[in-house]
């Protein structure tokens, strides 16, 4: 059943309100045998507060509270895989090297003291390394050679490269479930690596991995079933992907329903376990003639687990150079929660309002979103 369209701006502030919040995300959800406690999930976002690569214990406190102030489930900010190329900015987390998984593994112990469940997102940048990135002299790696913006840019990968790409995705999710975490996120979104083999507009190789709608996405599902065979079956495997690009926000993977399905069903059939919709506003609807969002149209045809994600709980969505406003206003959730109970999707990731208030969750499921702190870019300076 496709939910009725609504905006942040229609919320209902009726006497239950706070009853359907408890009823609607106070309610647990089981990913492939994980067990979470509600449907609340902390969105990953980039932080840069990891010297050399390393998280130490201001990172492992920091995602302690958001586990204790409710989030059913933590996904980490992107974490470098290890690959030379893999890294675009400095400070980022690494997931790979003794030191980098050690402080990783402190942080998924602090996180499971608190009483939450945390993955990490692994990530490969891609077209985002810049002749100044560190290490130097390591060009952009992407399908084609060819930016966002359509001109020349890094290196096309060969057959090697995409075989040892693949491989260091398998080694970073079995060192996750090594080190104690619960699942792993793959980055697939935003015109990063993963993204820019999906995308038709970075994506112009004639070989196995390009072409058909089918063969663009070769790589992301040959990534999923390595990941899946290096962890054990009841270990979780997340994909987040996008329509939008960094910077192009007007940028579509698929313009219908059934390209969509092309992409998605080879990943689906690899192993993903639920399918992570980014999109700017969650309220909007994906394709003409039905009001499902990209999490409600991911979980309509693959059956998968969807989760939502953009601009929860906030009245403007992201936009600039590092997809943020300087301020944004807290907003109720009563279109969020009209969506969730038509099972649109299955669960709600909560980006910049969790960053800049770790009790989130617990005043959304309390019915105090009123008490909430406002967005605000100055958070990003610090580990709040």
């Amino acid at each position: 059943m496709d939910a009725t369209p609504t905006t942040p701006t229609a919320d209902h502030h009726n006497a239950d309100h706070h009853n359907r919040a408890a009823l609607l995300l106070d309610r647990p959800f089981t990913l492939n045998g994980l067990n979470l406690k509600n449907r609340i999930v902390m969105a990953p976002m980039t932080r840069r507060f990891s010297p050399g690569g390393v998280p130490g214990e201001d990172v492992a406190a920091y995602y302690a509270r958001r586990a204790a102030g409710g989030a059913g489930l933590i996904i980490t900010e992107g974490t470098y895989i290890g690959r030379d190329a893999a890294a675009a900015y400095l400070d980022v987390p690494h997931f790979h090297g003794e030191d980098a998984l050690a402080g990783w593994a402190r942080v998924a112990d602090e996180v499971h003291r608190a009483g939450g469940r945390i993955m990490p997102q692994l990530w490969h940048t891609g077209l985002a390394r810049t002749p100044d990135s560190l290490p130097a002299g390591v060009p952009a790696e992407s399908p084609s050679g060819i930016g966002l913006d359509g001109t020349p840019h890094g290196k096309a990968m060969t057959l090697q490269d995409i075989d040892e790409v693949i491989a260091a995705f398998a080694e970073a999710a079995a060192a996750a479930e090594r080190a104690g975490f619960d699942g792993i996120e793959l980055h697939g979104a935003h015109g990063y690596l993963i993204d820019s083999f999906l995308w038709a507009g970075t994506n112009r190789r004639t070989d196995a991995y390009g072409g058909d709608t089918a063969s663009r996405a070769r790589f992301a599902a040959e990534i999923v079933a390595a990941v899946r065979a290096a962890v054990s079956p009841g270990f979780p495997v997340v994909f987040r992907l996008s329509q939008w690009k960094a910077e192009h926000y007007d940028a579509r993977l698929a313009g219908t329903p059934e390209e969509l399905e092309q992409l998605l069903t080879p990943l689906a059939a690899a192993g993903v376990d639920a399918f992570h919709a980014s999109t700017r506003r969650y309220w909007l609807p994906e394709f003409e003639g039905s009001s499902l969002n990209l999490a409600g149209w991911t979980r309509k045809l693959t059956g998968k687990a969807a989760i939502t994600v953009g601009s929860v709980g906030l009245d403007q969505a992201f936009s600039g150079v590092r997809g943020n406003i300087p301020q944004a206003r807290t907003t109720g959730i009563g279109p969020l929660l009209d969506r969730l109970e038509l099972d649109e999707f299955d669960l709600v990731a909560v980006g910049r309002a969790l960053l800049a208030d770790p009790d989130w969750p617990a005043k959304a499921l309390t019915g105090r979103l009123d008490e909430t702190v406002p967005y605000d870019t100055e958070l990003l300076k610090t580990l709040a």
